[in-house]
């Protein structure tokens, strides 16, 4: 079985990535990323030289650099995660945003449907469903929420949803979608809350909260997000959306101040900001879908799993380090620009 993971140098899809290759050992995994600012070829050092691995620097946009590797992998099964993912990069240039996350989309479903796959998986967010309000705790996004965005990366984002259904409806492409909550945990980029906190908390500098720091997010821990994926892939029905949450609302502030306590830093740190234009207050999934269906639960209980994410940013501070400072893009050419098999197109 050949499964192409795009997005893969990414939080998410590096993760996932890792969890393929160590619960997968008879698959053969390919990574294709563009390498942005948010991809890290660093994260998979590890992998590299895994004989059931490989590694494609390209942009999902481009239609022949795809073709290409399709026609060299004939791969059974499509994981998206590549995407612009980050809504304050989204309110300061949509443009990148509709390319990648909408067109990018097009161009890998029309490969599908040239060559030939068994399942392709589209990795989308709870924020396409809009936001729930903070007094009603009872209310949560099912699978039937409608639509209802909020910044350019969520419209971007419920966009590509809508056209993998319609692929599917209208051509009968073996499609399955994830839309899933906020994630943590290892890998996570640094201009994310959780990370971006751990960091500038080490530093002692400001840490800024949005507005009054009372939005509620759903965190997932990435590994049991990976494992929903897996089974989504190998299990799901084709044509179905499955909602995947963490059961752990938290408030930004309140995540600031466990991360303030677990650093031995002084809530002096947090510093109050503007709010961001069109700020969600509240997630929630409900993930009863896939309980009932594959059998999943996240199986990480929030205070267990920031404590691990902490643990590991303690412990791997050069590779985000190199993120701040902006080494970490020199990688690819220093230790892979060599390669000629890592390039398609």
């Amino acid at each position: 079985m050949t499964v192409v993971v795009t997005g893969g140098a990414g939080f998410i899809g590096s993760n996932f990535v890792f969890h393929m290759l160590d619960n997968h050992p008879d698959y053969r995994i390919v990574c294709v990323d563009k390498l942005t600012y948010a991809g890290n070829l660093s994260t998979l050092k590890d992998v590299m030289d895994n004989p059931n691995f490989r590694f494609v620097k390209a942009d999902i946009c481009d239609r022949d650099a795809v073709y290409a590797l399709f026609r060299e992998e004939k791969p059974d099964i499509i994981v998206n995660f590549a995407a612009e993912s980050h809504v304050d990069r989204s309110i300061e240039n949509p443009e990148v945003f509709l390319d990648t996350n909408i067109k990018g989309t097009a161009v890998l479903m029309d490969a599908c449907r040239e060559f030939g796959i068994k399942r392709y998986h589209q990795v989308s967010t709870d924020e396409v469903y809009g936001d729930l309000p903070l007094d009603r705790p009872d209310l949560f996004f099912t699978e039937e929420t409608p639509l209802h965005t909020s910044s350019p990366y969520s419209s971007s984002k419920a966009s590509a949803d809508l056209l993998v259904q319609a692929y599917h409806r209208t051509y009968g492409l073996p499609v399955t979608i994830s839309r899933c909550s906020n994630n943590y945990g290892p890998y996570h980029f640094p201009e994310k809350l959780i990370p971006l906190m751990i960091a500038n908390a080490l530093a002692d500098k400001p840490l800024p909260v949005y507005g009054e720091g009372l939005n509620v997010r759903d965190w997932l821990y990435v590994e049991d997000h990976c494992r929903a994926i897996d089974l989504i892939i190998h299990n799901g029905r084709v044509g179905e959306v499955y909602n995947v949450g963490g059961h752990n609302e938290m408030r930004n502030i309140d995540i600031v101040k466990i991360i303030c306590k677990a650093l031995g830093k002084p809530e002096s740190l947090i510093t109050y900001v503007t709010d961001r234009k069109g700020h969600d207050m509240r997630y929630a999934i409900d993930p009863t879908k896939i309980h009932n269906e594959l059998g999943w639960l996240p199986e990480t209980k929030f205070a267990d799993g920031i404590q691990k994410t902490i643990n590991w940013y303690l412990e791997n501070q050069d590779w985000w380090k190199e993120i701040i400072s902006g080494e970490y893009q020199n990688y690819y050419e220093k230790m892979y620009g060599g390669r000629e098999t890592v390039n398609v197109g």
